[in-house]
């Protein structure tokens, strides 16, 4: 597994960070039964029960988000946290979700700026409530101008580029680069990275992601008309899966390489159906935010001393997979 770049200096924050968050800081320590949304049973802090909520962009049937709330569940279970979770592709709607926790005055509220512009002013109304807010995932480039505390995910652009130079490495000439959510600024900023480090070239192709058969068939059309492509990059884990079937059904030799990890993606890596996976570490990206906040609350810290806490990217191969099947099995990377 290779981190690029200046992501690894910042993992090291986010293993500090998790280990500040593993340690009892809340008190003497109890056993804690599972409460509304919580996580695995285990040892839970005595600080005083919080409620934070969740609200990203997932599409349904994303097994990435499974994968994020699977995290924030563990750290809502340690630290004495109800947590509560919703999504909707939609930036408007995602808005309305932000605004209904905001009624309901929780302490925090974890959330997506896939389409910044359509959820800031939520965002805003939250800060301005006195309920702190911590972005994961996508836009981070925009986290600090809505007011949260602190951003924790990937720069995308940067996870793009290490795409780019290893397509370089692969020898390959032409890529086609699948997004599948539009207006999703994240999405666009890896197929730019992508364009700006790879020496080939790269095609977008737009498929609506929340229809996995539809998209199956615009990237097998694609691949059809398309004879010169010699990889696809994906930019998630299910639309891999969709385009290894694509592919097969095109009569296409391209090479399939994705962003992010899922226990299909590594079966997949370990049957050489797909090259390489980029890995922004979900689980982590969901303990941390909560954790985060409930560290914020209790103790006044700010992970990252509200600078961005990287959790990615890295690169992994067929090499990798015998140690991250146990992981992949029980739904944490």
């Amino acid at each position: 597994m290779r981190t690029h770049r200046k992501a690894a200096a910042l993992l090291a924050v986010c293993a500090l960070a998790l280990a500040a968050g593993c340690s009892s800081g809340g008190g003497k320590a109890s056993e804690e039964k599972n409460g509304e949304g919580g996580g695995a049973g285990g040892k839970a802090v005595t600080t005083d029960r919080l409620k934070i909520a969740m609200v990203t962009h997932s599409g349904e049937g994303d097994t990435f988000w499974d994968i994020v709330q699977s995290g924030a569940k563990q750290a809502a279970s340690k630290d004495n946290v109800e947590f509560l979770y919703a999504a909707n592709k939609e930036g408007k709607e995602q808005a309305q979700l932000i605004d209904s926790y905001v009624a309901k005055k929780v302490d925090g509220i974890v959330v997506t700026l896939a389409k910044p512009e359509a959820v800031k002013a939520a965002v805003q109304k939250a800060v301005a409530a006195g309920i702190p807010v911590v972005t994961i995932n996508s836009g981070g480039e925009h986290s600090e101008a809505v007011g949260a505390l602190s951003h924790i995910g990937q720069e995308e652009s940067v996870a793009g580029e290490a795409v780019g130079e290893e397509l370089n490495t692969r020898g390959k000439k032409k890529a086609l680069c699948v997004i599948h959510e539009q207006g999703n600024v994240s999405l666009e900023a890896r197929c730019a990275g992508v364009k700006k480090t790879f020496r080939g070239t790269v095609e977008n192709l737009n498929v609506e992601g929340t229809n996995m058969p539809a998209s199956t068939s615009s990237i097998e059309a694609k691949l059809q008309t398309g004879k010169d492509i010699d990889t696809v990059v994906t930019l998630g884990a299910p639309f891999a899966a969709a385009t290894v079937k694509a592919k097969a059904g095109a009569g296409s030799d391209a090479e399939v390489n994705t962003f992010d990890l899922n226990a299909e993606v590594v079966r997949q890596l370990k049957a050489k159906e797909i090259g390489f996976a980029v890995d922004q570490q979900p689980y982590l990206q969901g303990y941390l935010a909560v954790d985060g906040l409930w560290l914020h609350r209790t103790n006044g810290n700010v992970l990252g001393g509200g600078k961005p806490v990287l959790t990615g990217p890295a690169l992994v191969t067929g090499k990798d997979v015998p140690a991250l099947e146990k992981y992949t099995a029980r739904g944490t990377r």
